[in-house]
């Protein structure tokens, strides 16, 4: 169990700030607009229920993705790693160029059925995207290879975590007028703040451990 809470841990602080559900409810919003609270609902458990297919989807293929194009997995550690402590420095210094990549694709989406919407623009790429991708395949890497129960123990704490945050996607999708009228600009960006300085501390793990694979495997 203590392995399934580590990976748990490890998938939710990564991946939270990424996702940003306050931050992609605002932006959900902005599309839905004036709604009745139904519609906010069924459209939030849709886009939760497509969140956490498409996560899972790209956890699960991810090795053989990796496998087919010949990469190892301490590579994708290092290369993963700085795209993260990358993503966290960006936040902190507020070049969220992933929320601009959001808002660009939601207002490109234009008018029409909300319903057709569900995957794009509301789950790829206004709640997942290309970062979510290069997460998930990070943290599938990272789970332990050398024994099957632990890589399974660890997958597990892995897709906990997506479903945590899926359902954490749902309810801010769910109450987002009320979400926008509660909580402030500033509230927001100070708490992204402080997950971004933790994902930039995960990122510069993930890589160090990397690392450490590779220069182990350098003949002496």
């Amino acid at each position: 169990m203590s392995l399934v809470l580590e990976y748990f841990v490890l998938a939710f602080s990564a991946l939270l700030p990424v996702i940003n559900p306050l931050g992609s409810a605002l932006i959900f919003l902005g599309v839905v607009g004036s709604a009745p609270a139904d519609v906010f609902r069924n459209l939030a458990r849709k886009v939760a229920i497509d969140t956490v297919l498409f996560l899972l989807t790209i956890e699960l293929v991810g090795a053989a993705i990796l496998t087919f194009f010949g990469i190892s997995l301490p590579v994708v550690q290092v290369a993963g790693g700085f795209v993260l402590a990358g993503m966290g420095w960006g936040l902190l210094n507020n070049q969220d160029h992933a929320r601009t990549a959001k808002q660009n694709a939601a207002d490109e989406s234009g008018g029409g059925n909300l319903g057709e919407k569900v995957f794009y623009p509301f789950t790829f790429p206004v709640t997942v995207g290309p970062g979510s991708i290069v997460v998930m395949l990070t943290l599938s890497a990272h789970a332990p290879k050398a024994a099957v129960v632990p890589n399974v123990l660890a997958h597990v704490g892995i897709a906990v975590a997506v479903v945590a945050l899926s359902w954490s996607v749902m309810i801010s999708y769910t109450y987002a007028p009320k979400i926008a009228q509660r909580i402030s600009a500033q509230t927001a960006q100070g708490i992204l703040r402080v997950i971004a300085f933790v994902l930039m501390c995960i990122g510069v793990q993930i890589a160090w451990n990397g690392l450490q694979t590779l220069i182990a495997g350098l003949p002496k």
